[in-house]
Formats: C-alpha cells, sequence, structure tokens
C-alpha cells in the first residue's frame, strides 16, 4: 500500500520538530560526544607558576646561586705528532670563584701542562686570560687567578668532614663544552680511594651519582645550602657518566688556600720515609704485631723522619717471593687511628701543612713508642 503525500510531510515535519527540540533542551546529548573525539589534549587554563616542589625550589636557588660563580676553562696544549710536528690540543673543564678579585679552584690536571688558559664567566661574553698561581697534584688541585674590572660572585666552602652517605648534593659544571649544566644526587660513599690512569693515587675521596662527565672537572659539587663540599675530579671508566663519579673534599683545598694566603705561594708537607704495609702472619713470622703495620724501608737522609729519630731497615730478607728490609721501625698508627692499609698514613699527611707536628706510634725492639715529627716542605722534585 502507498503512502498518501499528506502523510510523508506529516512525518517530516514531526521529525524535524523533535530533533531540534532535542537538541535545544539536550545539547550536550548530541555535541558532547563530538567535542570529546576533537579535543586530543587538556591544559589549565592558566599556567602554574608557583607549583615547585620544595626539592625542585630548592634546586632552582642553590643553581642562580651557583651559577654566576662557576666558571668554563680552557686549557691549550702543545703537543707533536707522529711526525713530530707540533700542533695545539684544546681541553676544555670547570672551576669556580672563591674570591671576589678573581681567585678560582680547579684541579690540577685541568690546568697542567697548559700554554695558554682562559676562562669564561656565566654572563659575560669577555674571555679572561688566566695564569697558575700554584698546584698541589698530590691532591689534584690548583689555584687560577684572572684579572677582573669588577667584583665578582663567588661561592662560599662548607664542611666535607661532616658529609653523610645519603644527603644530597648538586653538580655545576662545563660537560662536553655544555656550561651551566646542573646534575644532582646524593652522597653514595665517603673515603674512597681510586687510582687514575695518570696521576698519583687519590686518597678519602667523596662518591656520589650525580652525573659528572669529561669537562666536570674542577666545578663544584655542593650541598643543599649551596655550599662547596667538593670539586668533582673523576668517573668511574672512561666511557662517561655511570652514577659513580668522585669529587676532591674541600676541607682538603682550605688548607692550600690558607697556605698561600699566609705565604703566597703553594708547599707541600714532607716526612722522608718509604714504607710497605705488612699484616697478619707475615708480621707474625718477622716478630710483629699481626693487626698490621707501615715496616719502614727507607729513611731519607736530613729529611724530618731523620731528624725525629726514625729508623730505617736493618738488613734484607726474602718474604715470599719479595726482598724486603726488616729491623726497622713498624708504624702501627697515625695520630691515633690505627694502620689499617697502606694509604692509612697518606691520608693523614694530606691533611697536614708544612710546620705540622704528626705522631707515629712506631714498634721497635718489641716495644711501643711515640714519635712526633715536625713536616718539612717538600723538594720541587717531589
Amino acid at each position: 500500500m502507498r503512502m498518501r503525500p499528506f502523510l510523508w510531510a506529516a512525518v517530516l515535519v514531526g521529525g524535524f520538530w523533535y530533533l531540534t527540540s532535542v537538541a535545544q533542551w539536550n545539547p550536550g546529548r548530541l555535541l558532547a560526544p563530538i567535542q570529546k573525539a576533537e579535543r586530543l589534549w587538556v591544559a589549565p587554563d592558566a599556567a602554574h607558576t608557583a607549583g615547585f616542589t620544595n626539592d625542585e625550589t630548592n634546586n632552582i636557588e642553590v643553581y642562580k646561586t651557583a651559577r654566576p660563580a662557576t666558571v668554563n676553562i680552557t686549557s691549550i696544549v702543545y703537543r707533536e705528532d707522529f711526525f713530530f710536528q707540533v700542533y695545539p690540543q684544546e681541553g676544555t673543564g670547570s672551576g669556580f670563584i672563591v674570591k671576589p678579585d678573581g681567585l678560582i679552584l680547579t684541579n690540577n690536571h685541568v690546568v697542567s701542562g697548559s700554554a695558554q688558559l682562559t676562562v669564561n664567566i656565566s654572563g659575560d661574553k669577555k674571555q679572561y686570560k688566566a695564569r697558575v698561581l700554584g698546584t698541589d697534584s698530590r691532591n689534584d688541585l690548583a689555584l687560577v687567578k684572572i684579572q677582573a674590572e669588577r667584583q665578582l660572585p663567588y661561592l662560599h666552602l662548607g664542611d666535607s668532614d661532616s658529609l653523610q652517605v645519603g644527603q644530597k648534593v648538586l653538580a655545576i659544571g662545563n660537560p662536553f663544552g655544555l656550561g651551566g649544566t646542573l646534575t644532582t644526587g646524593v652522597v653514595s660513599s665517603l673515603g674512597r680511594s681510586l687510582q687514575p690512569e695518570e696521576g698519583r693515587r687519590l686518597e678519602d675521596m667523596i662518591q656520589t651519582d650525580a652525573a659528572i662527565n669529561p669537562g666536570n672537572s674542577g666545578g663544584p659539587l655542593l650541598d643543599s645550602h649551596g655550599a662547596v663540599i667538593g670539586i668533582n675530579t673523576a668517573i668511574y671508566g672512561p666511557q662517561g657518566n655511570i652514577g659513580i663519579g668522585f669529587a676532591l673534599p674541600i676541607n682538603r683545598a682550605k688548607a692550600m688556600l690558607d697556605e698561600f694566603q699566609a705565604k703566597g705561594r703553594v708547599t707541600r708537607p714532607y716526612l722522608g720515609i718509604q714504607t710497605i704495609y705488612i699484616a697478619g702472619t707475615t708480621a707474625e713470622d718477622l716478630g710483629l704485631p699481626s693487626e698490621g703495620g707501615l715496616l719502614i724501608q727507607r729513611v731519607e737522609s736530613g729529611s724530618p723522619a731523620a731528624e725525629a729519630g726514625l729508623r730505617g731497615p736493618a738488613r734484607r730478607a726474602i718474604v715470599g717471593v719479595y726482598q724486603i728490609g726488616i729491623g726497622g721501625d713498624y708504624i702501627i698508627s697515625v695520630d691515633g687511628q690505627p694502620v689499617e692499609s697502606n694509604d692509612s698514613l697518606l691520608r693523614v699527611l694530606n691533611r697536614k701543612r708544612v710546620g705540622d707536628t704528626i705522631e707515629l706510634t712506631v714498634f721497635r725492639d718489641s716495644r711501643t713508642r711515640r714519635v712526633k715529627v715536625t713536616l718539612g716542605e717538600a723538594p720541587r722534585a717531589l
């Protein structure tokens, strides 16, 4: 049966009225699914600038304070190639200003052998020529000076003796030439020793997981108050950061700064002995205490150790596959601390200055005695 024309008209009019009335009274019912499908992101109506966590705020404040006093150091070293042609090699590192007149602390290996040093300061387009005032290769430290036309921002030094494993630290430096880079982490361990591929063994280092990479060397390791508690010095392995970096405790640099201020130069304390560490059954076989100690192998003539009466070996003996000197003084404690390794004496010496006194407890002729030694100045060649 065919629908009459007037019925078709009624259906169309009624349908149109229904749809328009529903859209008018319930607009979200038809339009909401379309709106949700088209909006692929959501943002707040206004930007929130005060939404940082306390830790983020602390990072920002320390960075803003320390960044202007952290510098980039470029060194030029002249080397010879395979054909004995001399060419310049550029290296980069970091440092930080410790006095407003332009005195800078950095690592010795950043400036060692350099024929030309330049320093860049944050926010200053000028390159400053720098000169080395003094170095301490034993602690991988160097003092550098620039002449600025204004008073420069500088960092305050903290206390590295009071550090705790787990406390927050921040590192600022110039890794891979990327100046002003901030990384954060914690103190992972204390009292670490390491032997760089080139250079002297470093003792009592701070281990941190704050990212340290080539170019960070010489830059500051800061606590959450913005005080320098270490100088970023080395990483574990040659490939870059793997979460194991090392910083020199800042208290070791304080002695260098004090000496430079008092004398205008940097010197190193000197005892004048050579030793080997012996403990356990080996020590017992030699008639020495088994707890461990440093057996003196040589006392240098005219040294502070010789003047204090320390004794070297009386004869030689074969111990295992080695020939050693025996019969000399056996150091069992240094400044009241027991000797536990080859590094025990060196760790104490690293904290001393020329003219300081060190007290050694030695085992001699089957009895112990205390010997005080006034440290001298190390010869330049040492």
